[in-house]
This record gives C-alpha cells, structure tokens and sequence, in this order.
C-alpha cells in the first residue's frame, strides 16, 4: 500500500451514536491516524480491520466514517478487491471510487459512486472479510456451547456398527432420541463445565466436536424398534456410544462490520480456546455474555486485565490494626472481536494485544 502526504494535524471525526444503541450508551469519539494515507487501493488479502486500522486509531470506529446504521452493518455494502477507499480530509469521512469533486452535490451522480456498494452477482464471494476468515472458521457451525437444558432429550449414540469400540467414516451408528424433523447431526462429547468467573455459577458446557453423521433409516416403532440408523460422514475423533446429536445449524452470517455494542456490556474472560490458560493474538477465548446481554456478531470489546485488590499500607489502619484495601485500576491489554454469540457466553477473537491474555480479564465496551 502506498502511502500520500497527509495534511495538517489529525482530523475528530464527529461524535456518532448508532440508531439501535440505547440512550444510556455513551457517544463514542473517533480519531483517523496522524501517518493515514490519502487513499488505499484494496488487494485480494485485505481484511476490513486491517483497512479500517489503515486509516482510524480505533478500527471499529469505522461504521462511523461510513455514516453506517444498525441495518447497514448487519448487512453490509461490500468492498472488492481493486476498489480504492479515499480519505476525504475536508469531511472527515472515508470514500469508495473516485475523489470527490468540490461542487458534488445530493443529486451529484458521482457522489453515488463513492459508498460501498452490492455487487448482485455472487454477493458477498469475493468481497472482502471483516477479519481472517481462516482463524475462525472451524468455530462456526460446530456446537462449541451446550447452554441450559440443551442436552435434556438430546439423541444419542446407543450402539455402534458390529459392536465397534469407535466409529469412523463410513460406519453405522444407531441412535435413540427424537430429530425433530432432522436428517443432518454433528456429534459432540460434552466437556467440562464453563463457570462465570465472578458468580462461580456453571453457565455452559463447552463441546467437544466428533464429526457428522446422516441418517440412513428412521427408526419404526410399529415395527418394535426406536432406534434410529446413522451413518457417519465425517470424524475429526473418535464417536463412540454415549455420544450426542444436534442437528446442523444455519451456516451463520461471516460478515459484519466491526462496531461497538449497541449497548453497555462488562463481561469476564471464562475461558481460552485449546485448553491453555494465556491466549495471544489471533486467539480465540470466550465471555461471559451473550445474544441476551446486548451483543451481536462483529461487536468489539476492549480487553483489561482486572486490577488486583491490594492493601494500602500507606493509609491510617482501621479496626484491629487491619490496614485498608483497595483495587488497582484495570489495564488495557488489547481489543475482542466477536464472531460467535450463543445465549450467555460469546466467542471473540483477540485481535491486538500487549500482554498475554487471562481468564478473569475484563472484556467491555470501548471507551
């Protein structure tokens, strides 16, 4: 990417609230960087967080210097390789096509060239992503989070092909449970449970992924059978007996636009994906909030590691000689990008850091 003089010192783009964010939401400034280019031709590769980190100091300030609403990035106006983005100084704002002339007006032609626009062949195909798609791919349609009472009349795997201990590919599974109307299943193994790290309450179970089976005969209790007949399509492990079915979700939208919640959230790192108990970036780690805590796909959190409480020796002691406590203030470490929501628990992907990653850190709004 080539790189113009900029002018003068660095521009405040104004203060926007989204439409959907509550009255309590606080209005969010947004700042372009000093060193931002005049222009970015956008190549095969680009992600829209890196583009947006090109020009701004916050890269999910970037709904904002598109005048973007809610609907907007839910569903967005995609950029393709080989469009330019240029920044228009003047507005304090971000363009698509070609410079914009200095009497453009509403009914100007060619200020409708310079917004994101839908491509209605092959939408969304080559368009570019909000972040490596790559990282986070095999999170989106595995099971991942067993929430409440989703494993109460789960079907489950009551034998196996020829007595086999373990099922591969291509090997029959029999199967008790009702499908609900489903023919497609993936296979999980419920793992250990997930704890909110301030209530201590168990808030979800992370699955273990096993494969896909499909079903070959439906069970026929007047015939004197319920058991169901699957066959196994793929297996990243070993399915055994005991195993549970849930039925293959909607692939899941891949695209949104980088943005703040629509309202307040302070949420606790519970866990780091693949079992180790620090994450750097490009990991991937989940919250303790959720769909019903206000955030959505593409909401971006700030990291902090929680301030310890400690004691102040330098403070008059109180009862009985004990000296005061007091908690440190809580350090930015990095920012959270969100591609995954279930009811009480969100996965996120660490997108920069300056310190390793915890459970307990704090993820919440930005500032």
């Amino acid at each position: 990417m080539k790189n113009f003089s900029t002018v003068g010192s660095r521009l405040v783009v104004a203060v926007l609230v989204f439409a959907a964010a509550t009255a309590s939401a606080a209005p969010l400034t947004c700042e372009f960087r000093a060193d931002a280019p005049d222009q970015h031709v956008v190549v095969k590769g680009d992600t829209l967080w890196d583009i947006a980190g090109t020009f701004l100091q916050k890269p999910w300030c970037w709904p904002t210097v598109w005048d973007m609403n809610r609907d907007d990035i839910a569903n967005p106006h995609w950029i393709y390789p080989g469009q330019i983005i240029w920044f228009d100084r003047a507005a304090g704002r971000l363009r698509l096509g070609q410079p914009i002339a200095a009497n453009s007006g509403v009914n100007d032609p060619a200020a409708e060239r310079l917004r994101p626009r839908v491509r209605t062949d092959g939408l969304g195909v080559d368009a570019v992503p909000s972040i490596p798609p790559g990282v986070i791919e095999p999170f989106l349609t595995q099971p991942l989070i067993i929430e409440d009472d989703e494993l109460k009349g789960a079907p489950r795997i009551v034998a196996t092909q020829e007595g086999h201990v373990f099922l591969g590919k291509d090997d029959k599974a029999y199967v008790r449970g009702e499908l609900g109307g489903n023919s497609a299943f993936q296979v999980f193994r419920p793992g250990a449970p997930l704890k909110d790290p301030v209530s201590k309450q168990i808030i979800g179970y992370e699955a273990f992924y096993l494969g896909t089976v499909k079903l070959q005969t439906e069970a026929k209790p007047g015939a004197g059978s319920d058991v169901h007949t699957f066959t196994v399509t793929t297996a990243t492990q070993e399915i055994g007996k005991g195993d549970q079915l849930r039925a293959v979700p909607p692939m899941p939208v891949r695209n949104y636009v980088p943005h703040p919640p629509a309202q307040p959230v302070e949420s606790r790192v519970v866990s780091v994906y693949g079992g180790v108990t620090h994450a750097g970036q490009n990991q991937i780690v989940s919250i303790n909030r959720g769909k019903l805590d206000g955030l959505d796909v593409g909401a971006v959190l700030q990291l902090y590691h929680a301030g310890a409480t400690v004691s102040d020796s330098t403070a008059k002691k109180g009862w009985f000689g004990r000296e005061q406590q007091v908690k440190l203030p809580d350090e930015e470490v990095g920012s959270l990008f969100i591609f995954r929501t279930f009811k009480h628990i969100s996965y996120g992907l660490i997108m920069q850091v300056t310190a390793p990653v915890q459970i307990g850190d704090v993820a919440k709004s930005p500032e």
